[in-house]
């Protein structure tokens, strides 16, 4: 019995590291992207072009992956962030120049409150998530096919539905994510970090080209 009692507090002690961990790294790689995007901004520098940002994305987000299990991986992380902050800087630069601010405002203010809804949903319950796999995977499937589409036939309707699907995608795999770290599945709080991040990134751009396309038709 003593045994039990003492497998279970190790396995609690290591979830807290975990969920610790992650959310400290999180909000320290979001803040990170906030200082590049802004520096993007005042600096006026170029967008990356869509080869460049695939390559950077891609190929930093292995590179993290590969490096998670060692102390450098974290540097790995604020690389892989720090890019898509200043991806983001050309983007936030366009909303800016046309009085759009407000629209990055509320776009932040629902990013925010849908990852809070998702983690504490998943903190409280305790809920198993697991089931989400199969429709993630499935998700990824008809995003990807809609976007590569969406490349050639250039249809606005067709951009608004991606970025609601987007925002659903990554809503589910945030409880995923969150519901993973609780049950003992993801152990690595940088693996962790990079699929929370990736999935706030996804959900503001998403709101911020929904939200802009409202204002521009208003």
């Amino acid at each position: 019995m003593e045994k039990i009692i003492t497998a279970r507090s190790q396995s609690q002690l290591l979830l807290h590291k975990v969920l610790r961990n992650t959310y400290f790294l999180l909000g320290l790689t979001l803040a990170f992207s906030a200082m590049t995007a802004t520096a993007s901004i005042v600096f006026s520098l170029p967008a990356p072009g869509f080869l460049l940002t695939l390559i950077g994305f891609y190929g930093l987000m292995f590179l993290t992956h590969r490096l998670a299990d060692r102390p450098i991986g974290i540097l790995a992380t604020f690389a892989f962030t720090g890019f898509l902050g200043y991806c983001l800087g050309p983007i936030l630069s366009r909303y800016l120049s046309n009085g759009m601010g407000e629209t990055i405002a509320f776009a932040l203010a629902g990013t925010a409150l849908v990852f809070f809804c998702c983690s504490a949903y998943v903190l409280t319950t305790r809920r198993d998530m697991s089931f989400l796999n199969g429709m993630l995977m499935t998700g990824f499937v008809v995003l990807l096919v809609a976007v590569i589409a969406n490349l050639f036939l250039q249809l606005p309707a067709l951009q608004m539905t991606i970025s609601v699907l987007f925002i659903l995608f990554s809503s589910a795999a945030i409880l995923w994510e969150t519901s993973n770290i609780v049950q003992g599945g993801e152990t690595n709080y940088i693996r962790a970090t990079v699929s929370l991040y990736v999935s706030i990134y996804n959900i503001f751009l998403s709101l911020l080209n929904l939200l802009g396309f409202a204002s521009r038709n208003d």
